[in-house]
Formats: structure tokens, C-alpha cells, sequence
């Protein structure tokens, strides 16, 4: 199994960028994904999660607003588009995956990928 990050990198304050988490080794189609982050010094906070159906998404009163996320079925990919983005976004964003119900609860995840940092700086 495996759940690969990657997007993450140096952006300036306002801006753009976008994050993929692709998966292998399980049914994705079986699986809700969803994306974490922990800054440092901090508690490890749930930012958005898409169902295994596609139909049901969250989102973080933080980045609500301003984080998309979507998934394709074809690629076995999860995206988190990151839109106006703010230094308190600063942190290593983690995705998840969780079979046969859709918590969005990071005790509820089967499955973890390493990070990816994103550095948000003016």
C-alpha cells in the first residue's frame, strides 16, 4: 500500500499550488481520502476529505474557502488545490485513506502516506 505526496514546496503568501497524493496498492474506488496537516509544534489538524463515492466532501473552517479537494478514479489520484494561501498554512500535509465509512478522523485511517511540506511566505 501505498499513498505518495507530493506538490508541496516554497509559496509566496496569496498564492497557488496544488497537492497529489497517488495511491496504490489498495481499492480506491472502496476508499474516502483525505488530507492533514501538522505545523510544527502543533496538533496534527484534519484540512479536507472526499468520499470513496465522490459525493461528500469536508472541509476545515480554516481552509474552507479556499481549498479544493477532488479525486480521479482513472489516475488513483487525490488533489487539494490551495488557494489564497497564508503563512499559517505553513506545515507537512499528509493523506489518508479510510475504508468503508466516511469520518474524516485521523483515528480512523488505514492507511498514511509520508508528507509534503508546504512553506507559505511573503
Amino acid at each position: 500500500v501505498q499513498l505518495q505526496a507530493s506538490g508541496g514546496g516554497l509559496v509566496r503568501v496569496g498564492g497557488s499550488t496544488r497537492l497529489s497524493c497517488v495511491t496504490s496498492g489498495f481499492d480506491f474506488d472502496y476508499y474516502a481520502i483525505g488530507w492533514f496537516r501538522q505545523a510544527p509544534g502543533k496538533e496534527r489538524e484534519r484540512v479536507a476529505c472526499i468520499s470513496s463515492s465522490n459525493d461528500w466532501t469536508f472541509y476545515g473552517d480554516s481552509v474552507e474557502g479556499r481549498f479544493t479537494i477532488s479525486r480521479d478514479k482513472l489516475k488513483n489520484t487525490v488533489y487539494l488545490q490551495m488557494n489564497s494561501l497564508k503563512p499559517e498554512d505553513t506545515a507537512v500535509y499528509y493523506c489518508a485513506a479510510e475504508v468503508g465509512s466516511f469520518t474524516c478522523a485521523d483515528y480512523n485511517m488505514d492507511y498514511w502516506g509520508k508528507g509534503t511540506l508546504v512553506t507559505v511566505s511573503s
